[in-house]
C-alpha cells in the first residue's frame, strides 16, 4: 500500500472517530434537555362538549392534567364567561392550590377539588343563567398557563314538533324546534310503523313511506328527558282490508233475508185472504 492512501485511510478513520464523539455528545445533550424542553402541562375536559344540564339539577365538570415528573402544579382556576356577547366578562368561580389544599368557591353552591392529576368543579342547583362558557386553568411552578375550555346549556324540553311531506319521495320528514336530544318515534294509526307501512331513517327524522297508496293517520312523537309531543300528518281514509270479501259474502245473506221477509209477508197475506173466504162460504151455508 502507498504511504499517501494510507494516510488518507487514517485520515478518513479519525473524521468519522470525531463525528461519532460529536453526534454522542449532542444527544446526551438532548437527552438532558428533554424534561424542560419536551415535556409541557396540558389540560383537557372531559365531559363531551356542549354540555346539557337539567334545572336544579348538578353540574359536574372533570378535567385532565397532563404533566411531566418535573413540573408542579402550582393553581388551578375554575372560571365562567357568557357564550354570546362582544367582550364577556370572565367570573371566577374556584381557585385551588396544586398541594391538595383545599379549593376557596366563590359561591355557596359551588364546589371544587385537585386529586392527583383530575380536577372536578361541582355547581348544585344549575339554572339557565349559569350557561355559558366554563373555562379551567392550570399554572404550573413557573408560572406558564394552560387552559381547556367548554359550553355548557341548559337541557330544554321539545317544542312545535311538525310533519310535512315529499310526494315527489314518498317520505314524511318530522321537524322540532329547539329540544335537547329528540328522540322521533313513528306511528301508523296508532300502531309503531311495520315494515308494511314504511322504513324510518337512522336518525329517526324521516319516514319513507312503502304503503300504497298513502292513506291514513301518521303520527310523529319527539321525546327527551323532559317530555314528549308530537304532531300528525292526515292523508286519505285507507279502505278497510277484506272490505270487498266482506261486501260479497253480505250481499246474498241480505238478499236472502229479504226475499225470506217478502215471502213471510206473502204467506201471511194469502193466509188472511183464506181464512176471509172460508168465513164467508161457512155464513153462506148457514142461511
Amino acid at each position: 500500500m502507498t504511504q499517501p492512501l494510507l494516510h488518507l485511510r487514517l485520515s478518513l478513520a479519525a473524521g468519522v472517530m470525531d463525528l461519532q464523539y460529536f453526534l454522542s455528545w449532542r444527544v446526551a445533550l438532548l437527552l438532558l434537555l428533554m424534561p424542560y424542553g419536551l415535556q409541557c402541562m396540558s389540560v383537557h375536559i372531559l365531559n363531551e362538549e356542549p354540555v346539557h344540564v337539567l334545572p336544579e339539577s348538578s353540574l359536574v365538570l372533570k378535567a385532565r392534567i397532563e404533566h411531566g415528573p418535573l413540573e408542579e402544579v402550582s393553581v388551578v382556576t375554575w372560571e365562567w364567561e357568557a357564550e354570546t356577547g362582544i367582550t364577556p366578562e370572565r367570573v371566577t368561580l374556584a381557585t385551588c392550590p396544586g398541594r391538595g389544599l383545599e379549593c376557596a368557591g366563590t359561591r355557596p353552591n359551588v364546589h371544587a377539588n385537585v386529586e392527583q392529576q383530575e380536577t372536578t368543579l361541582q355547581i348544585n342547583g344549575y339554572s339557565q343563567a349559569e350557561s355559558g362558557v366554563f373555562a379551567v386553568t392550570v399554572t404550573d411552578h413557573r408560572g406558564a398557563k394552560t387552559t381547556a375550555h367548554c359550553i355548557v346549556r341548559e337541557y330544554e324540553a321539545v317544542h312545535h314538533v311538525s310533519v310535512s311531506i315529499n310526494v315527489s319521495h314518498s317520505s314524511l320528514v318530522c321537524g322540532e324546534a329547539w329540544g335537547t336530544d329528540p328522540h322521533f318515534g313513528w306511528f301508523h294509526e296508532r300502531v309503531a310503523i311495520t315494515k308494511t307501512v314504511g322504513r324510518v331513517s337512522k336518525n329517526g327524522t324521516t319516514l319513507l313511506v312503502t304503503k300504497t297508496p298513502i292513506c291514513g293517520h301518521f303520527t310523529c312523537v319527539v321525546s327527551n328527558k323532559l317530555g314528549h309531543s308530537s304532531a300528525t300528518y292526515t292523508a286519505a281514509p285507507c279502505e278497510t282490508e277484506g272490505s270487498g270479501t266482506t261486501a260479497a259474502v253480505l250481499c246474498p245473506i241480505l238478499l236472502l233475508l229479504f226475499g225470506g221477509v217478502v215471502a213471510f209477508l206473502l204467506w201471511r197475506r194469502h193466509r188472511h185472504s183464506n181464512r176471509g173466504e172460508r168465513l164467508h162460504e161457512h155464513l153462506d151455508d148457514t142461511i
